[in-house]
Formats: C-alpha cells, structure tokens, sequence
C-alpha cells in the first residue's frame, strides 16, 4: 500500500511537474511566439524604412560577390544585379564616369584591407544625376569575412540646388564686388554705421572730401563729414532713422576742398547692420537753379523789350506770361491777363476784339490750335487781321508740355515788299530804257543781268547768246569784233577782274570801228558782284576837243592881251611923262605969264595926265599881280594909321560930291603884316569905286577892327546897291556893264573897271579875302580881312 501511494505520489509529482513544465513551456512559447511577431513587426518597420531611406545599401563580400536590393538596380538602371564587382564595373564604368567608378572599387579594396571609410562621387556617363557612395567596413558578426559596406546616395537634387546655390552665391559675391567697386568708384560721398553708429566704412569719394589720407584713417580718427546742426551731431540723425525705420533727409552746408558746399544728406536705416549715408552736393543744382531764375528773369526783361509779341503757356494750359507788345496788339487788358486764362479763352477773347483771321467754324479752328501743345516741332502760320494787320506767328513747344507763342508784326514787311515788287518792276522798266549800256557779272565771271542797251551796242542776241549766261571769258571775242582795235578787249577783262579782285571801281575809254567812244565804268556790288556801265561819249568827245582848241585860243588871246596891256602901259608912259612936265612948265610960268582961262586949261591938261597915270600904273600892278609878279615888301602896318590916311585922301573928292566918310576903328584893329601902300591903294580902290557907283550925297563908313588871328576893315554905302548879276561881274576885269556916259565921268580905276579886281588881288597878295555883299536900294558891304601872319611873312 505504501508503495503504491509512494507510486501514486511520484507519478502525481512527475504529472505536476509536468503539467508545471507544460504551463511553463506553454507561457514561454506564448512569450517566444509574442517576441517573433514583435520582431516581424520590427523587421517590417526596418524593410519598409530601408526601401525608403535616402540611402541604398550594398554588400561588397571578401570574394567580391555583392548583395544588394531591388531597389539598388532601379537607382542605377540595371535589369538585374551583377554577381561580382567587377561586372558591376564593367557595366556601369564607362565613358566620363569610369574615373570614378574605378575610384570606388579603390576605396572598397582599402576598407576591406584597412578598414577605413571613404566617400566617392559617382555619375552615369550621358546622364545630369549624381551618386555618392559611402564606404565602410561590414559587421563582421555578419559577414566575417571582411565585407564591404556600400550605401549609395542619390544626389542629384543636392547637387543641382548645391549648384544653384553655388551660382547665386557667385553671382551674390559678383554683385558685392561690383557694389562695393560702385560704392568706392562713387563722386558721391557715401558711408556706413555700425549698431553702435560709428563710421566703419567709407567711399574714396568721402575720404577726398575730408582730405584724409584712406579710409581706415576716417575710421579710425572718426572724421565726419558733416557738422552738427543745431545741437544735433550726425550720430543723433543715424539714430532717428534707425528708430523711425524711415531715411533721414537733411539740407546742410560742408566744406569741401576749402569751398563751402550745400550737401543733401540721408541717414538709411539698414536694419541689424546699421545706417548707410551718402550725401548728394547740391551746390551746382542751387547756382543752376540761380541761373535759370537770372536767365529767366532776364529773358522775359528782354521779352518785354521786343517788338514782336509773346506769350508762353503752362502744362496746364494756362497763361503764364505775356509782354507789353502782346497786350498792344490784341487788346488785351492787363488785368484780365493777370488772371492767367487758359488758352481756348485767349484765343475766344482774341476773337472778341477782332484781332484773329476770319474763320468759318471757330471751335474746330481753335481745336486744331490745341494740338500744338502735343507737337514735337514748331508750327508757323500768317495771320491777316481784319483791319489789314499781317502777323507773322511762331508757335514753339515747350518741354515741359506747355507752348510758347511769337507773334510779329510784318504789316510794314508786307508794304514794303508790295513797294519792293513795284520798284523792281520800275526798275526793270528804267534798266531796259537806260541811255547808258549797264550789265552786271558775278564774282565767277559769269553774266547775270543786263539790259537791251547793253546787247545793242555789242550785237548780241538776247534769246540765243545772252539768255545763256556766258562767261566774260568766253563773251571777250564777239566783243572784240566791234571794237577799233580787237586788242582793246583785254582792257574790258582788266576792268572786270580788278573790281572783282580789289573792289574798288574802275573807268576807262575804249572806241569802236565805227567811231563812237564810250565812256567805261565797272562798280563793285554789295552781294560781290560787279556792274559794267558803258555811256556813249562821242558827242561829248567831240565837244570836248572843240572846248580844249577854243579854250587854247582864248588862252593866246588872254596872253596876247597881258602883253598888249603891259607893253602899251610902258610906252604910254614916255608921251605922257613928256605931257605932265610940259604942262608944268606952263603952270610955273616958263612960257609967260597965262591968262587965266590958259591956266584953267593947263590945269585940265595937268589932272588929265595925272588921270592917265594913275589908270596906267592901275594896269600895270593888275598885269603883274595876275602874273604873280607884282613885288611886296612886307612890314608892320597900323590898320588904325593907314585906314585914317585914306580917309584923308578923299576929302576934297567927299566935299565936292557932298559925300561923307564916317570912321569906326576898334583898338584890337592892331598890326598886320603887309606892305602899306598895296593896302592903301586896295582900300582907296574900294572907296573910290563906292563913290563912283554911289552918285552924290553918298554916306560912307569904313570899321576896323580884329581878333588875335586877323584884322577886319569893312566900308559900307547906302548907294543903289548892285543886283546879283552885277555882283558875278564885279570882279571880272574889263566886264563890269556900264554906260559910255558913266565911263567918261569916272575917274580912277573905276574908269577902266579895275578898281575891285585890283583890290581883291592886292587883298590876296597878303593871304587876306575880300567879300562882296550887297542888294539893289540897299546898299553895298565890302568886306577885307588881312591875316595877322601871312604865310609869305
């Protein structure tokens, strides 16, 4: 029984313990099966993160053999995977890419031997994708036999954006470079701020405006440009913009190479990196604009001066200026004008005061006028005003979009080229009907114009030769046919070619076959030109050689006639020397005592020869002084003492024709230097020929009187006077009209007619002049001046 229990017991143990190793079996497997789903779970995780990892991986085994996914022969284009390596090779490294594969298989080699990892770059020959293998040594629980492990990247979007980048960040670095050479190249004056607002980089442009030595001077000195205005230095402005995010923008003075300079200055803000500035020199901009203001001024002072009117318009088409000439001539108040009308009412207004052209459809008139503000070019146009006013109209367009107008008077151009058109027809008619031969040649010889004259004389057809305009050059041998001597013509070209050449005029003679002489001008004309006068002068000639023979003979006969004066006045004077001592003798009572009736008449004979005397030695001094022969001694006169002493000369001649003889001598009558009794004698033949042509009861002055330069002596008579043909021949020796009655009563030289001729002489001997003044009823004025010095003194 025991041992049956102790059976029982065993067997109940070993079922227990075997339904405990069952339990546990039973859990472990449960455990086992719940860690080969996790597992499968994890291993899927891992495939699908393999199949979408960015990296193939590839086994390369010690023998060369490889292992590798689907998915490495779609990356590459393979049908399937080679066995080896070096079929690998063989297959993928050809063309431009077999330096890299071979590379590959170099690293594999050294990581097998080595272990050492490597990274190659790959790519397909003829294709733009790029490869990178990474290379390192396998797992050697693994693969124990030294294998290779690949992963292979596909780079070619990295590359490409690696590319791109590449090529911005060049084309950044280019356009830094380029920046930064503009910067520096810069006229402008240009800086930077860091954060803390102190220089830290400036232009070449800045560093000559400070007259540093470079920029790192600027920088390390801190020399500013600009000065502090107001309080305000240029680190407070950088600071404001940075603040506001808004450019700061100030109009300051600098100076600049020792000139003061207005400069323009901005403070940009540039964010993290600080403040930029440049500052832009305004000095040229504000003296140009300066200038334009003078310029302007001046021109519109010079606007208003013109005669022509003007008148500018804005942009907008409005008045903006307009001169006194513009208001004259349309009526325009000044008020109105102020107001700056738009052009369509300038012109409505003009169309008011009826100072336009007469239009039919004015809006569409004045439509067409607006489009002169769109015009590139000017437009010019001829106004006729109602009243018969012609404007001229210069319509300008101005830069800026507005329009500049010129209006001028041509009314007095317009009359005078109707004038001008009228005399040339006048002229034309008076050039074809000229007595004289006129035509007129150009600087180049050529014949321009003539008249029908011209083409008589020579024998010219007008039509068929001188329509033609031939040169003188070739005209000279028709015109030699007509002349006395064909040689001659060269004096025609001589004429023509030295008024062209020195423009002076010329005159010359020339003659032709048939006798007639013409008379050769060439005159130069204002536009170069030359003009050719030829005046018919044989009448002329002929006349002339008749004057030249009768003027030789009367210049015998004159000559004759001095000598028969002269010769005659000698040989008179022996008789009547004879006369004048026998008559004497009677007087004195040689021949006995006379009766007194004998007496009278030996006193008759006596004055008679002394009559004859005197006339013959009248003629004698005339003869002489006309042929400069007649002697003059020259010494100091008193005016005042021998005027006093002709005077008294004639008083008993005054008494016994109840005359009188009134003297005015001035104290500055003075001295004159002459010989006295020349002067005595022209003064007595002056008074003497007063008394003569006076009658009785003559009333005589004689002035004396003078300046520093000469002396005037002046004898004036209330006589019957003399009409103005009497006067011509006062002078003329031998001609003066006189009756026989008068000639047989006057004594003297008037007698003879030489009593004035002789005086003016005598007056012209002392470099003196004697005038004649007088008027029928009214008298006669004889006037002498005697120079204070004569020339032959």
């Amino acid at each position: 029984m025991q041992g049956g229990s102790l059976t029982f017991a065993l067997i109940g143990l070993l079922f227990g313990v075997w339904l405990v190793g069952a339990g546990y079996a039973i859990w472990t497997g449960l455990a086992m099966r719940r860690r080969a789903r996790a597992s499968l779970r994890q291993t899927a995780k891992l495939s699908r993160l393999m199949e979408t990892a960015p990296a193939v991986p590839v086994i390369v085994r010690g023998d060369g053999k490889l292992e590798a996914s689907e998915r490495f022969c779609l990356m590459f284009g393979l049908t399937k995977l080679p066995p080896t390596m070096n079929e690998l090779l063989a297959e993928l490294a050809v063309g431009g890419a077999q330096s890299g594969w071979q590379n590959l298989s170099a690293f594999v080699r050294e990581t097998q031997r080595t272990g050492k990892s490597a990274i190659c770059r790959l790519s397909l020959d003829g294709s733009p994708r790029r490869f990178m293998a990474k290379i390192s040594l396998a797992d050697a629980q693994i693969y124990p036999n030294g294998a290779a492990m690949l992963w292979f990247f596909d780079l070619t979007d990295t590359v490409r954006e690696i590319e791109r980048l590449e090529d911005e960040s060049q084309s950044a670095r280019n356009a830094f470079q380029a920046l930064a050479g503009l910067i520096e190249a810069a006229p402008l004056p240009m800086w930077h701020r860091g954060p803390d607002y102190r220089l830290n980089f400036v232009n070449k442009a800045y560093v000559d405006a400070v007259e540093a030595q470079d920029g790192e001077q600027v920088v390390a000195d801190e020399i500013e440009l600009i000065e502090t205005v107001n309080g305000k230095s240029p680190f407070a402005f950088a600071a404001e913009a940075q603040e506001t995010k808004v450019p700061c923008e100030r109009l300051v003075s600098a100076t600049i190479d020792g000139k003061r300079r207005q400069l323009r200055v901005y403070d940009i803000p540039m964010g993290d990196i600080g403040v930029g500035g440049l500052a832009v020199d305004m000095q040229d901009l504000s003296d140009a604009r300066a200038d334009i203001r003078r310029q302007s001024e001046a021109q519109r002072n010079l606007l208003d001066k013109m005669s022509a009117g003007v008148a500018q318009f804005a942009g907008d088409r409005s008045l903006s200026f307009a001169n006194l000439p513009f208001q004259r001539i349309f009526n325009f108040p000044e008020d109105w004008l102020s107001e700056k009308p738009e052009f369509a009412r300038v012109l409505e207004r003009m169309r008011e005061n009826s100072r336009m052209p007469e239009v039919r459809d004015f809006p569409e008139w004045r439509a067409e006028r607006e489009t002169w503000f769109r015009m590139a070019v000017p437009v010019e146009e001829n106004w006729l005003l109602p009243d018969g006013t012609h404007l001229r109209l210069v319509a300008q367009p101005t830069p800026d979009g507005g329009l500049l107008l010129i209006f001028e008077d041509r009314t007095e151009q317009a009359q005078l080229a109707s004038a001008r058109d009228t005399l040339l027809r006048v002229r034309t008619a008076t050039f074809d009907n000229l007595f004289e031969a006129v035509s007129v040649f150009s600087s180049d010889g050529r014949l321009s114009i003539w008249n029908k004259r011209f083409a008589q004389i020579w024998t010219l057809e007008e039509e068929t030769y001188l329509a033609t305009h031939p040169r003188f050059d070739e005209m000279l041998p028709l015109l030699g046919n007509s002349l006395e001597k064909a040689s001659h013509v060269s004096i025609l070209r001589e004429l023509l070619q030295m008024t062209i050449t020195t423009r002076q005029p010329r005159r010359s003679k020339i003659a032709f076959k048939d006798g007639r002489v013409f008379q050769m001008s060439t005159v130069p004309l204002p536009d170069g030109n030359a003009l050719l006068a030829m005046l018919d002068i044989s009448d002329g000639v002929q006349i002339e050689q008749a004057l030249r023979d009768r003027n030789a003979a009367l210049s015998e006969a004159d000559a004759i006639k001095g000598r028969f004066l002269a010769n005659m006045s000698y040989e008179f004077r022996t008789p009547l020397t004879s006369i004048s001592g026998f008559a004497e003798l009677l007087r004195q009572g040689i021949a006995g005592e006379l009766n007194p009736q004998a007496q009278e008449y030996v006193e008759a004979i006596a004055k008679s020869a002394d009559r004859l005397s005197q006339q013959i030695n009248s003629v004698l001094d005339f003869t002489q002084g006309e042929a400069g022969a007649l002697p003059v001694v020259r010494k100091p006169v008193d005016v005042a003492d021998f005027v006093k002493t002709v005077a008294d000369s004639f008083a008993e001649r005054l008494s016994q024709n109840g005359s009188t003889l009134a003297l005015d001598i001035k104290p500055n009558a003075g001295i004159v230097m002459g010989d006295s009794q020349r002067l005595r004698q022209a003064l007595s033949s002056i008074i003497d020929n007063a008394l003569e042509h006076g009658g009785k009861n003559v009333r005589l002055l004689v002035h004396a009187a003078g300046d520093r330069n000469s002396a005037t002596i002046i004898v004036s008579d209330n006589g019957p006077g003399m009409t103005a043909q009497k006067q011509a021949l006062a002078f003329d020796t031998f001609t003066r009209s006189q009756s026989a009655a008068e000639r047989s009563t006057r004594e003297g030289n008037n007698a003879m007619g030489l009593g004035l001729p002789l005086a003016r002489k005598l007056v012209e001997l002392h470099e003196g002049r004697l005038e004649l003044e007088s008027q029928p009823g009214q008298g006669t004025t004889v006037a002498i001046q005697l120079p204070r010095n004569a020339k032959a003194a």
